[in-house]
This record gives structure tokens, C-alpha cells and sequence, in this order.
């Protein structure tokens, strides 16, 4: 397990489980590492950092959907010494999902419970609806939607080069996103939480029924205020509300 790759903000040698997070769409491991406060005793915080920003700068961003997920495979696999459970908000939902799949039926440690946050069933395909932002945004567009759902640091905000950075990050993610194709007969045994907002406008009425149908163990579906990142106080706390991480779990 590299640091470059699975950053761990607070590595804790007595931890008996560890919450790997998969980032959503412009975002990075930087984006989950707030939770480090909020996670509850004995549970560790790790989150992937994709190829193209943070520590693996150095890198060139994946090409494609499949590209990527084998890349997450692999970075997931490093970080199974201990048992975990897989989140993925938004894009980084579907990346959880396929990345579990691609496990098991690899025959690897498939985590113990499979998170996904504010993303719609990946059986429906691409669709218009799950496109935002999208490639025919202008720069000034996309910094906006960053702005708005708190991608963007202030010291991202005030650094021209750095803003630069974040947009080529977010066209690039938003590339291989719209590079995403469900592989026909995909599905978990982990069981399943899915987080969904209350409203958000993006997800289909229907998204429970359907991700149902890609889990064939236990499944459970929760709704919480707010929007596609939910409220302030209810993103910031998000971990309190992943059932797996529940403190008797985490002793039993």
C-alpha cells in the first residue's frame, strides 16, 4: 500500500476496520480526508488516489472507464489487510460497484459492506441525466459547479495555475466518466447501503428497485437531506450514517 495511492490522514495500529473511498468527479483523496474526525473508534480512513493529481501528479489520468477501474482494482486490493468497506460517491459510485464486481469475481477480498452515495443504478447505462457537469461546458461552468459543491479550496481559488489544474482534472474525469458502460451480468454478494438525497434531482425515482437487482446478498437503501451532496452537516458527518461502521460492528 503506497501513501501516493491510498492515503491514510491518520494511520491507527489497532484499527479492526478501514472505510476506502473512491472519489466522484473532479474530486480527489482530498476530498474525503475531513472524515478523519468524524470516523467512529476502531474504523481507519483511506482514500484512492486516482492517476493525474494529488500524490501521483506525476502521472498521466486514465485514458478510459476500464482504464481507471483497473488501476482502482489494483490500488483497493493494497489496502485489504484489514476488512473494509468500499464507498463511492457519485461517478465514484459506479466505480465502487464495478471495482467490487471486478474482485470478486477475481476471487479477492471483497469488502465487507459496499457504500454507494448519490448515484444512480449503473444497469440503466450513460444517461443524459447522469452527465453533469459535461463536456461542452465552458471553463468559467465548470469552476462554478466546483465552487458550488466545495471542490475548489481557497488556495485552489487564488492561484490562477492551480484553478488551471483543477479544470484539466475535471475534463479528464469527466472523459472517462462518459466513457462508463455497466458489463452485462455485473453484480455484488457484499451487501449493499445506498445514500441517496432527498433532492437530488438526478436520481431516478426508481434507483432503489433497480441497484436492488445487482445485489445478491443484503441490501438496504437510506435517504438523507440535502441535494446530490446532501447538506453541509450531513456530508461532513457522512460516515455516522454507513451501517457497516456502526460501533457494534466494528467490536463484533
Amino acid at each position: 500500500m503506497q501513501d501516493t495511492i491510498v492515503v491514510r490522514p491518520r494511520q491507527l495500529p489497532t484499527a479492526s476496520k478501514r472505510l476506502v473511498c473512491l472519489g466522484f468527479c473532479g474530486g480527489g483523496a482530498g476530498s474525503y480526508l475531513a472524515w478523519v474526525d468524524v470516523m467512529p473508534p476502531g474504523a481507519e480512513l483511506a482514500a484512492v488516489c486516482y492517476p493525474g493529481r494529488e500524490g501521483r501528479f506525476a502521472e498521466d489520468c486514465a485514458r478510459d472507464w476500464d482504464e481507471l477501474a483497473e488501476d482502482a482494482v489494483a490500488a483497493v486490493l493494497s489496502a485489504t489487510d484489514l476488512p473494509y468497506v468500499l464507498f463511492g460517491h457519485s461517478m465514484g459510485g459506479w466505480m465502487a460497484f464495478d471495482v467490487a464486481a471486478r474482485i470478486e469475481e477475481q476471487g479477492g477480498p471483497a469488502p465487507e459492506s459496499l457504500v454507494i452515495s448519490s448515484a444512480n443504478a449503473p444497469s440503466r447505462g450513460l444517461t443524459v441525466q447522469d452527465m453533469f457537469p459535461a463536456q461542452h461546458n465552458s471553463d468559467d461552468e465548470l469552476m462554478d459547479w466546483m465552487k458550488t459543491f466545495g471542490l475548489m479550496p481557497e488556495h485552489v481559488l487564488g492561484d490562477p495555475d492551480l484553478s488551471e489544474i483543477a479544470l484539466e482534472l475535471m475534463r479528464a474525469d469527466i472523459r472517462v466518466r462518459d466513457s462508463f458502460h455497466h458489463r452485462t451480468g455485473a453484480t455484488v454478494s457484499a451487501p449493499l447501503q445506498v445514500l441517496t438525497g432527498a433532492a437530488d434531482e438526478v436520481i431516478d425515482p426508481r434507483t432503489a428497485q433497480q441497484w436492488r437487482k445487482l445485489a445478491t446478498g443484503r441490501f438496504r437503501h437510506d435517504v438523507l437531506p440535502g441535494g446530490h451532496f446532501y447538506t453541509p452537516e450531513v456530508w461532513q458527518s457522512l460516515p455516522s450514517r454507513i451501517a457497516a461502521l456502526d460501533a457494534g460492528s466494528l467490536t463484533g
